[in-house]
């Protein structure tokens, strides 16, 4: 996802990097060079001209001009206003004190709705929660089987009550019928319409009045770019929804929707659909975005996915070394090892500090990953047990070693060991409730 975008402004942003003094003509240069790439990436005209003149007007002031380092502070202000422009901070659901919780799906035909309804079923079941689903889509054929499927597969309850049914009707008592069961979340699907469609949003309305939805979520499919946020404006006048879900990020290299959704309609993106298989969505984090757009990685989105593979007692090892601010080569080891059961391992490879410009610029596949994986395992592996817990003893003799250990070469045992010291570097940050350091990202 967001490959054009990325590769744009990481090509305008490397530029700057190596410069150890900025003009006011380099600085004009790389502002139209980030307008074009925002424009290519179909984001709405105004929200660039806004993005673009906030980032220059603190380029052009005496903290980037008069920095020892005046391209990477400019790097650091893309990306503050970056993750500014999507949100600040994430937004999670909103749940009641007194369950069940209520969640209305909305969304256009064929934007994905019913499976991210599965999709979020997952994610609450993963916290503990007992989610149910109701099939109020009597418009659409096989849409209550979908449903139906999709709740067997993850042993969650679906209720319905047949294409007759009147959908409000259906909404009302699907709830007490979540109630009588003791489920804590009631996830409500709604049929698809298109925005046009008068008869269909007033049916929606009315689910609302009804159900009083404790969240409203907009489902939008992120491929249409800017036409999903012209949707997101439509439903917004009709249905004052809560946040958003975007779907399909993962086959959208421009991300014009995702940066532009929020900035238009005010509205927060609270989940991300990144693949097709039930386990592939995720929490919406804006400054984690905004890294993983500008090729700084994602760590913490890695610890995460890594840690649905371990099992209880390996992630309670995890958060206690983390927790001591320590993270070794064989703490490394694991999550690389982890990262073959976790989806695309172009996705998880750009979540790597250091990886994401470098996977930019070549022409890549999944194998080519899985080799790249596989050698820095064999580079780690070819380390003795006190090299991989004290990385800091593998002197010039050391690393020679382990370069004819794995096959590789001093240059690729070196590669390893700073992407392993970056990451470290984000450990002891986090024992010390830090944000993570965009310094650190950027190998400063």
């Amino acid at each position: 996802m967001f490959d054009s975008l990325s590769e744009r402004l990481g090509t305008t942003l490397d530029g700057l990097r190596g410069k150890g003094r900025l003009t006011e003509d380099d600085i004009n240069a790389a502002m139209r060079e980030i307008r074009l790439a925002l424009l290519e990436a179909d984001v709405n005209f105004a929200v660039v001209r806004q993005f673009v003149a906030a980032v220059k007007e603190r380029a052009m002031g005496a903290e980037v001009l008069e920095s020892l380092t005046p391209g990477q502070q400019v790097v650091k202000i893309v990306h503050e206003e970056l993750t500014e422009l999507m949100g600040s901070a994430g937004s999670g659901l909103s749940f009641s004190n007194r369950p069940p919780t209520v969640i209305l799906m909305a969304g256009l035909q064929g934007s994905g709705k019913t499976t991210a309804c599965g999709k979020l079923a997952r994610v609450l079941a993963k916290q503990k929660r007992t989610p149910a689903m109701v099939a109020c889509d009597v418009y659409r054929p096989a849409a209550i089987q979908q449903l139906q499927t999709l709740g067997k597969s993850l042993q969650v309850p679906v209720f319905e009550r047949g294409t007759d049914a009147d959908p409000v009707e259906t909404a009302a008592w699907g709830i007490e019928q979540a109630r009588a069961q003791g489920r804590d979340v009631v996830i409500i699907d709604t049929a698809g319409r298109l925005h046009i469609d008068e008869q269909l949003m007033d049916e929606l309305v009315r689910i609302k009045q009804r159900t009083k939805p404790h969240d409203v979520l907009l489902v939008l499919d992120s491929m249409t770019g800017q036409d999903a946020v012209n949707v997101a404006e439509r439903f917004a006048e009709a249905v004052d929804y809560d946040g958003v879900i975007l779907t399909k990020l993962d086959g959208d290299a421009r991300g014009g929707a995702a940066l532009a959704v929020r900035a238009v309609t005010g509205k927060p993106i609270k989940y991300v659909s990144v693949g097709e298989k039930l386990d592939q969505l995720e929490p919406f984090h804006p400054d984690r975005m905004a890294s993983r757009i500008l090729g700084m990685g994602d760590v913490m989105g890695l610890i995460e996915r890594a840690q649905e593979q371990f099992d209880e007692k390996q992630t309670e090892e995890m958060e206690a070394r983390m927790r001591k601010g320590a993270f070794t080569l064989e703490d490394h080891l694991d999550l690389l090892q982890k990262t073959k059961n976790m989806g695309s391992l172009r996705g998880m490879l750009g979540m790597v500090p250091g990886l994401g410009r470098q996977l930019r610029n070549m022409q890549f596949d999944e194998n080519q990953a899985a080799r790249g994986i596989s050698q820095m395992e064999a580079i780690i592996l070819s380390m003795t047990p006190d090299e991989r817990r004290n990385p800091r003893s593998i002197n010039g003799s050391r690393r020679r070693r382990i370069a004819a250990g794995s096959g590789t070469t001093v240059q690729h045992v070196n590669q390893v060991l700073g992407q392993h010291k970056q990451m470290e570097k984000m450990m002891k940050q986090m024992k010390a409730g830090k944000m993570p350091n965009l310094g650190a990202l950027m190998g400063r």
